[in-house]
Formats: C-alpha cells, structure tokens, sequence
C-alpha cells in the first residue's frame, strides 16, 4: 500500500573588453541511442478505456496501453486518471509512473485526496518495466541483465531505462488522445514523477527532449553523474552499496574498464542529457537513505540548469516515511506528499515557488561553519538539522532539529565542526501555497573534524 501512496503523488549583462574573447566552448556530445529507441516507430501501441467509475471523492477512468514490443516482449500497462470532485481538467498534467499494479479502492481514494491537493486531474501509469522478464527477474536484477546483454551485443536497444522512457512517451500520447475524447479538452504538457529507478526514468524521459515535460520530480534517485556516484559510494561506505548488488553481482559495478561499459553508462546518464534538462526540477531524498551517499547531490546540483528545488526527508530511508528517536517510522510520507503536490500546482497554475539560496563556508582558522540563507518570500518557519557520525557513513545517524530565527527573508546561523567524526548539516524552510504547507531544503554539507 505504501509504494501505491508514495506513487500516488505524485531558474548578463553586455559588456566590453579589450582582450581577446576567450574560446567557445564545446557542447558535450549528447547521446543518441536514447532518443533513437523511443523514435523509432511501433505499431503495437494502442489504448482502450477500460472502465469510468464514480466514487464519493471523484471520478476514477482506468486505461489499457500497449506502449510497445520490446525485443518480442509486449509491455501491457493499466492508466488510471483521477478526477477529485470539482476539480477542472488542466493543461498541464501530472502523470507518476510506478511499477507495482493498481492496488485497489483504498488507494484510488488516497489518490483522489492527494490529487485534490494538486487541484488537478493526476495519471498513474503502472508497469514500468514490464516483469517479471528472462527467468523471473524483475526490478534492478532485470536492469542488471539488459545491461549484460547492451555489453554483449552492443546494441542500443538493449537498456532497460529505454522502453521504461518510452512506456512514459506513449502514456503522454494516449492521455492527450484519451481527454480529446473523454472531456474534448486538449492537454499540452506534464509533470512527470517517480520515485526510484522510476525517478530515473523521469530524468531520462527529460532528456528526450520531448516538448511535452513541463517539469520533473523524481524521487530517490541521488545517482545523476553516475561514475563519479559510483566512486563517492566507495569513499562514503567502504565498498558500493549493498543496495546495488544486483549490479555488483553482474560485474557492472565498479564500472569496467571497457569501451562499452563506458558507453553503457554515459547513454543512461542523466548528466549526459543535462543541457536538455533546463525545465523545472523537485528533487527529492530521504537523509537515510541506504543507496545513495548522503552529499550525492553535491557531485551534480550547481550543473543543473533552470529553476530547482531540494526536498531532503530528516530521518527517512528510500521510501521517505519519517522515523523519531525510538524507531517509529509514519505510515506516508506528509512531507513528501505536501511538497510534491505544491510543486506540481505551482507548474500547473503558474504560481511560482520562492527561490533559496544559502552559503555554507568554513572561514580559514574556524571551528564552525557559517551559514547565510536567504529566500524571496518570507518563510513561515526555518529549522536547522544537523546529525553525527564517525565516518561519512550517515545512513544509522539520527538528525536533530533546532529552530532557526527567520523575522524576514535573511537569515545567519553557525555549525560547530566535530570535536571527532563527521557532522552533517542541512536548512529546511516552510512555505505556505494558499491553503497547502510545504517545505524546501538547501543542499547539506559535511564537516570533518579539525586534524590534530
């Protein structure tokens, strides 16, 4: 029920000089193999209304897509649109993409309230990827295995994360069909959302550069810039995750020394597409979260164009529930759901997010670090977290909470360095869009103890 709930959430001058101008710089080459897949024409798409059910909260429509054969593999999707009563469709849309099937009336209702929030219609396709694949693997053992087989063959068909993209492609296609037919409305563009490998297929689907993808939020996925990812987990945990073994097992990771590895892992990169991703971006990472090194986003954030936000989930693993001092983990994720659903009315109605900016910087000499934040709206409230840890290993460490006095839109703040270890420390803001609370993060640093 959880991962349904979770899935259901789904920012010069001239001038002149004298001196020579200095050298254009060159593009990156941006890879081709992505968007030569989900280009390349399939007859097999097609999609059917299945069912429209009216229930107290809303309306409930559940589709059937083909999205494509995938090396003689028909991938078979459910589309369910939730229509909260009162509420208007949009030309934007929020379309989730998740793995599991549709599970039920409870979360069709969970969905209808969450898509209230959003005041908008909200998609959810399921079945990305289609599984269980080539003797029962499924999730990353199956991303695993085409992996193998992209080393083998060397044919760009082969990633998983690619018909995972086009899955998504073909659900924008069949939603803007389906509500030219159902409500002779026209949808223009989405939001598109996930969490996990599907966050990293919300990345891809991005660099397709398909006109279509308004903004992303993808969720616990903190591995863009991927090899040097691969490195920091080494340097953080000792070895690569052990949440990674499936890549591990398979000699995927380390990352082999070979033509095609390097390839392989450039092509399903976002880094690699990242002059494509200039849309709107809602990140979001738990600070407990066993995949991923906790400063992940540091080795990618500043090369991230357009506008952007940071949403980091004290005390919460891959799957963003909030655990207090004793364990006790909440049974959602209210403070991802929140966020998420004003990040996504903001892109639909056009009311903008405030924009954060904060300076992390250890004055030469100091034993502290000195924090300046500052926002264009006035925040509701501001808090500093902060945790420990002997090593840069922080996925047991409990983070602490402590106000942080804000009476306008500038703030200032010290963080002592460890006396031994690691500290780490981050700045969360809660906002408030009309009636919906939410709160954003500053990207986290962490501190090493003075060498004595």
């Amino acid at each position: 029920m959880y991962r349904i709930v979770l899935a259901l959430l789904l920012f010069a001058f001239p001038c002149s000089v004298v001196s020579a101008a200095p050298p254009e710089k060159v593009p990156a080459e941006i890879p081709n193999e992505l968007t030569d897949y989900v280009g390349k024409e399939d007859t097999s798409f097609s999609w059917k209304l299945l069912d429209k059910k009216e229930k107290f909260l809303g309306t409930v429509y559940t589709l059937e897509m083909v999205s494509q054969t995938w090396h003689k593999t028909k991938w078979d999707h459910k589309l369910i649109v939730l229509v909260p009563k009162g509420v208007k469709p949009q030309s934007t849309m929020v379309l989730w993409n998740e793995g599991d099937a549709p599970d039920g009336e409870q979360a069709e209702n969970t969905g209808l309230m969450i898509a209230g929030q959003i005041k908008a219609p909200v998609a959810f396709l399921f079945g990305v990827p289609k599984q269980p694949l080539y003797g029962g693997k499924t999730e990353d053992a199956l991303i695993a295995e085409s992996f193998v087989r992209y080393l083998v063959t060397e044919d760009g068909s082969w990633p998983l994360l690619f018909p995972m993209v086009k899955s998504i492609v073909r659900g924008m296609d069949a939603l803007q069909a389906f509500a030219k037919q159902e409500w002779k409305f026209e949808v223009k563009d989405f939001i598109i959302a996930g969490a996990s490998k599907r966050g990293w297929t919300a990345w891809l689907t991005a660099a397709t550069g398909d006109k279509r993808v308004k903004a992303i939020s993808p969720l616990v996925f903190d591995s863009v810039h991927l090899a040097v990812q691969m490195e920091n987990q080494v340097k953080a945990f000792g070895r690569p995750s052990e949440m990674i073994r499936d890549y591990s097992e398979r000699m995927l990771i380390p990352i082999p020394k070979t033509a095609a590895a390097s390839r392989l892992w450039k092509i399903i990169d976002p880094w690699s597409y990242r002059e494509r991703l200039t849309m709107p971006k809602m990140i979001v990472c738990g600070t407990n979260d066993p995949y991923w090194p906790l400063d992940a986003l540091n080795t990618y954030w500043d090369g991230l164009k357009g506008d952007k936000w940071i949403l980091y989930v004290p005390n919460a693993g891959h799957y963003l529930c909030e655990r207090d001092k004793d364990g006790k983990e909440e049974k959602m994720p209210l403070r991802t759901i929140a966020t998420v659903c004003a990040f996504c009315r903001s892109q639909i109605f056009d009311k903008p997010l405030p924009k954060v900016n904060c300076d992390m910087i250890v004055p030469a000499g100091a034993e502290c670090l000195d924090v300046s934040l500052l926002s264009d709206v006035k925040p509701l409230g501001a808090r500093v977290y902060s945790t420990t840890a002997t090593t840069r290993d922080f996925r047991k460490s409990f983070w602490e909470e402590k106000t942080l006095e804000m009476p306008g839109t500038k703030a200032a703040c010290k963080v002592e360095l460890p006396k031994d270890g690691h500290r780490a420390a981050l700045l969360e803001l809660q906002f408030e869009l009309e009636d919906l609370k939410y709160t954003l993060s500053t990207p986290l640093r962490i501190l090493e103890a003075p060498k004595k």
